[in-house]
């Protein structure tokens, strides 16, 4: 493309070609001897192929184009550019929308690209988090009506087979230092209490309870009660069994320990008991670890619990307690659940985010995550997929 360069200030140069040690190295040498200068630089490489935007500078009667064509040649790569405006455009924090799913197609992608648009909202940036085992993209996105723009993506999202998470751009999303989990089906896959049915032959009955309990349909504290009374007479030495028994959700133990390296403080709060948080929190290096406990006497439940019971509005209490021990603002923190119990929790927290969970519970939280990964949600965080494997891949050399 002839360009003339003498009466003008300011180009963007976009770069193109397959990738190879020796273009950005080259392209600034050349730009340093010609005088030039940078106002701002762009670069991506996908499946090898080099995308980089510059906008630089030129020094009046400087032909800096055909110099850079030039190096396009040598280089081969592709080289065009346009006059844009030598004033830096100003721009307001925006909103992150993350895309989840085991398969994001361009069907789903494309809608909510298009929802971003119609509410005037304009897509900056897209970066892929995660290819294994689901598909993870990040995008930047700009507009003056935030909250328009957030609400049209969420109720978009409900339509698709893939989830959507948004929240704000800025320092508050970089900010999170706590997460404080529930425990049966979030951290890990099945209800204590019902591992302890099953130890008392009552597993169908107490179940029953159990669901109707997430749905919001019982109050938690009188079902916790009616099934714990069905466990009267069981030695504790079920406890050791029951523990066996526990298996972590998929993922789980790679959230934990990525969230531990990068600095974060881990805690969990459930509505099961003492015996199996104790357990998962020694077993996953946990921080801190809540849960009702079973009165024994003799060696045996007695059908009942003591002390403080941990039902929607006890979560909710020792999340802001664990904030507070910490230190931590709760704007800092971030709650992940699954029941009706998790409420308080979720919305007490910086960020709530439901994890395959209930109708009434995905509506009322931040944002969801509904693929069976607990680690997942390090995506919503912008953590990306390479940096957790780099990281185990170190831990396993040291």
């Amino acid at each position: 493309m002839a360009l003339s360069t003498n009466d003008l200030d300011t180009i963007l140069v976009r770069i193109n070609g397959p990738d190879h040690p020796g273009i950005t190295a080259g392209l600034m040498e050349l730009l340093t001897l010609a005088g030039a200068g940078i106002q701002d630089v762009e670069q991506i490489i996908i499946r090898g192929q080099l995308s980089l935007s510059l906008v630089v500078t030129i020094p009046e009667g400087r032909d800096l184009v055909k110099e850079l064509l030039h190096f396009g040649w040598e280089q081969k790569i592709n080289i065009d550019f346009e006059v844009v405006d030598s004033t830096p455009s100003a721009r307001e924090p925006g909103l992150v929308v993350t895309i989840i799913g085991h398969e994001v197609t361009p069907a789903e992608f494309g809608s909510v690209a298009a929802t971003i648009a119609k509410f005037g909202g304009n897509i900056e940036r897209i970066v892929r988090l995660a290819r294994d085992p689901v598909l993870a993209y990040e995008l930047v996105v700009s507009g003056s009506d935030r909250q328009a723009i957030r609400g049209a993506i969420l109720q978009v999202a409900e339509t698709l087979r893939c989830d959507v998470a948004v929240h704000r751009e800025g320092l508050a999303r970089r900010a999170k230092r706590l997460v404080v989990m529930d425990v049966d089906s979030t951290l890990i896959q099945e209800e204590v209490i019902e591992l302890i049915a099953d130890e008392a032959g009552c597993r169908e009955e107490v179940a029953e309870i159990t669901e109707r309990a997430m749905r919001g349909e019982l109050d938690f504290e009188e079902s916790l009660h009616a099934r714990v009374a069905l466990l009267e007479g069981l030695p504790v030495e079920m406890f050791e069994r029951v523990n066996k028994r526990i298996l972590p959700t998929p993922g789980a133990r790679t959230f934990v320990r990525t969230l531990r390296r990068l600095g974060y403080r881990t805690a969990i709060v459930s509505g099961g008991f003492t015996f199996a948080t104790d357990h998962l929190a020694e077993e996953l290096g946990l921080d801190h670890a809540y849960g009702n406990t079973l009165e024994v006497h003799d060696g045996k439940l007695t059908g009942r619990v003591t002390g403080l019971i941990v039902d929607q509005a006890g979560k909710a209490k020792l999340l802001k307690q664990i904030a507070a021990l910490e230190d931590i603002p709760l704007e800092q923190v971030v709650a992940v659940g699954d029941g009706a119990n998790d409420l308080a929790m979720l919305n007490e927290a910086g960020l709530g985010i439901a994890f395959n969970a209930k109708p009434v519970v995905q509506e009322a939280a931040d944002t969801t995550v509904n693929v069976p990964y607990l680690d997942a949600i390090l995506f919503i965080l912008g953590v990306r997929r390479t940096d957790i494997e780099v990281a185990d891949a170190g831990a396993m050399h040291n």
